[in-house]
């Protein structure tokens, strides 16, 4: 067990326990180390085997998911991935244990888990991505004061190609995400003002059944108007649009007016991809873009930030230390592409601190 991720299962049918338990176990690195069978058990075992990572039911008795996540994030924080159904009331329990602490979800599925509505990952890989972050460990540490795990860390990204220039007038903002999306999300957004004078375009990947609750739910608790977005949409100031999961959303700009183009996914591995979104942005808007890349696996959004610095535009990525899975973001930095390297806590006052 020496250097493998120690992960305990919590559901409460042994069936799915037991499909989860194969999955994970396929990989020389995870080791099952529990199984609990409702929230109760979860918070005791959490307690007693130190597990690197949970993953999570959302409705079980006794104790459903989201207070066991409450609960354990209080006692014992612990990355925590959850299993939802595809239904509204799936996605709006998933998006509660998100704020109550999990980092990460997958939809329950033909039996078995799959990824945010992707082929982007196993669900082993996303296990070992997120256990072996360094962002929860450190920020879980710094909440209940106890010293963060010491992790070998990634190789320090090059110093971007070129110091970011005074800034062209702003058209447009586009944010792209992934996995620990969804809370970095409501953290920078919640942090622009109602009257913010640029219009906001999101992609994180997430399945169609989640998006529009998810833009329904920061609209509800955001300042700035927040709504999922429909083909040909305007991009208006003081407005967010979130791109709807499994389709590709892109910028078109026509007669000086944004407006989005929301279109089916096709064979792309992501729906929405972020590359495909910022892409669209350069060809439609040149500079006039500022782009943010957040925590996420892969490097979905790379190609897409090359076109922008071609264009001429700003992109800025998030530090390791905050994100949940370093992989998008780093892929950015790593190439060069990026002008602003900030922590999570730091993107949404100086995107507020462009108007």
């Amino acid at each position: 067990m020496v250097g493998k991720v120690r992960v305990l299962v919590v559901d409460d049918s042994s069936f799915f326990r037991k499909r989860i338990k194969q999955e994970l176990e396929r990989h020389g690195d995870i080791v099952v180390v529990g199984e609990a069978s409702n929230g109760r058990e979860a918070v005791e075992m959490a307690s007693r085997l130190h597990p690197d990572l949970i993953t999570m039911d959302v409705a079980m008795p006794l104790m459903d998911g989201i207070a066991a996540v409450r609960e354990i994030m209080r006692t014992h924080p612990t990355n925590i991935i959850m299993f939802s159904a595809l239904t509204r009331d799936g996605a709006k329990s998933t998006l509660e244990a998100l704020e109550a602490g999990a980092v990460d979800f997958l939809a329950k599925q033909g039996g078995i888990g799959v990824g945010n509505g992707n082929a982007s990952s196993t669900l082993a890989e996303r296990v070992i991505s997120i256990a072996r972050s360094n962002r929860s460990r450190h920020h879980m540490a710094v909440a209940t004061n106890v010293a963060p795990v010491p992790t070998r860390p990634l190789p320090a990204a090059p110093p971007p190609r070129n110091v970011e220039r005074r800034r062209a007038a702003v058209r447009l903002v586009v944010i792209g995400a992934s996995t620990g999306g969804p809370v970095a999300i409501q953290q920078v957004l919640n942090e622009l003002p109602a009257n913010y004078p640029y219009p906001v375009l999101v992609a994180v990947h997430m399945p169609a059944e989640f998006s529009a609750t998810f833009a329904e739910r920061l609209d509800h608790v955001c300042r700035i108007g927040i709504a999922q977005a429909s083909n040909g949409d305007e991009l208006s100031p003081g407005r967010v649009l979130i791109a709807p999961g499994g389709m590709q959303t892109t910028v078109d700009a026509q007669g000086g007016r944004l407006r989005v183009r929301v279109s089916p996914g096709g064979e792309h591995l992501y729906k929405p991809s972020v590359d495909i979104m910022f892409d669209s942005a350069a060809r439609a808007l040149n500079k006039g873009v500022q782009a943010v890349v957040l925590t996420g696996m892969g490097s979905d959004g790379t190609e897409g930030a090359r076109a922008l610095k071609g264009a001429g535009a700003t992109v800025w990525s998030q530090d390791q230390a905050t994100s949940v899975v370093y992989g998008m973001p780093y892929s950015v930095a790593k190439a060069g592409l990026t002008d602003r390297v900030l922590p999570l806590e730091q993107i949404g006052s100086a995107l507020a601190g462009l108007a």
